[in-house]
């Protein structure tokens, strides 16, 4: 295969960047999840889903700092974000419900720059270096070359937790209301459900995905807090392309962005930005709904 050329470039070299783009779009699939979640069933627009992962990756830092346990940080982090999130849900978004999307979409941006700067004031300007915790480190043998370990755990360990989130959904009575109150919240509250409680669980599990996704991507890029501002980009690139409210589409779409992030910085780094929203619009010109949205639908 080493002597196989596509483009001038060799097969070998092509096959690992798509598995860097299978790992870069695991990060992807976490955030997009996340934001689905909650405009799946909320019908709101968080904006401070960014701010969640940069605050997510930085609880991960401190604590790892702090316990010498990347486990603990992973475990951790995502935890504290969905503590907080419950605090923001049930404290500053819920008394605008009722008052269309614009009001919960302007209080989460202005959320985000709050985030943004207790962020700098408390940890400084320059970030922090955090890299790939000792066992997970060097690379291994995939047949077409050597890939890092790091980032073969972060695609096993993301499909695990895909995996668990689709079996709460579709195998839990909770998972139910959550499909039923996406699909009709009045029939869930007739049936004696308090569809605010949902609302709230909804919400701090979807912070809690952006800040496990923050800790996982911190090895790969750094902690800075600005960290967050394109991942939110890229977050509303894979939920309109997978289909707003489509948690099968955020899979989807989240390992197509990667994908083609990871095979244009091969081609034309320039144009990476570009390239996802250009696939943005062509699905939308293709889908208006996206590759797997339905109206009313969470799944």
């Amino acid at each position: 295969m080493s002597g196989i050329t596509i483009g001038g470039f060799p097969l070998d070299l092509i096959g690992l960047q798509l598995v860097t783009g299978i790992a870069l779009g695991a990060i992807y699939v976490l955030v997009g999840i996340g934001l689905s979640l909650i405009f799946g069933l909320m019908n709101v627009v968080n904006f401070a889903h960014g701010a969640f992962f940069m605050v997510g990756a930085y609880v991960g830092v401190f604590l790892y700092g702090y316990t010498g346990s990347f486990w603990v940080s992973l475990v951790a982090a995502p935890l504290a974000m969905g503590l907080l999130g419950l605090a923001v849900e049930r404290v500053l978004v819920r008394p605008l419900y009722g008052r269309g999307i614009d009001d919960p979409l302007l209080l989460t941006f202005g959320l985000s720059y709050v985030m943004v700067e207790s962020v700098r004031i408390a940890f400084g300007l320059t970030g922090l270096p955090f890299g790939a915790p000792p066992e997970l480190r060097g690379a291994v043998d995939i047949g077409i070359g050597y890939f890092p370990l790091y980032r073969l755990f972060l695609i096993a360990f993301s499909l695990a937790v895909v995996g668990a989130l689709w079996l709460f959904i579709e195998r839990t009575p909770f998972g139910l209301v959550i499909r039923a109150g996406a699909r009709d919240p009045q029939i869930v509250q007739v049936l004696g459900i308090e569809i605010a409680k949902v609302w709230l669980a909804v919400f701090a599990l979807g912070c809690a995905l952006a800040g496990l996704a923050g800790i996982l991507a911190a090895p790969l890029q750094g902690v800075t807090p600005e960290m967050g501002i394109p991942v939110l980009a890229e977050a509303f690139v894979v939920t309109v392309v997978g289909g707003m409210g489509s948690l099968a589409g955020a899979v989807l779409a989240g390992l197509i962005v990667g994908i083609v992030v990871a095979m244009t910085s091969l081609v034309a780094p320039d144009m990476t930005k570009m390239a996802i929203f250009a696939l943005m619009a062509l699905v939308l010109l293709v889908r208006p709904r996206g590759l797997l949205g339905r109206a009313g639908a969470l799944g």
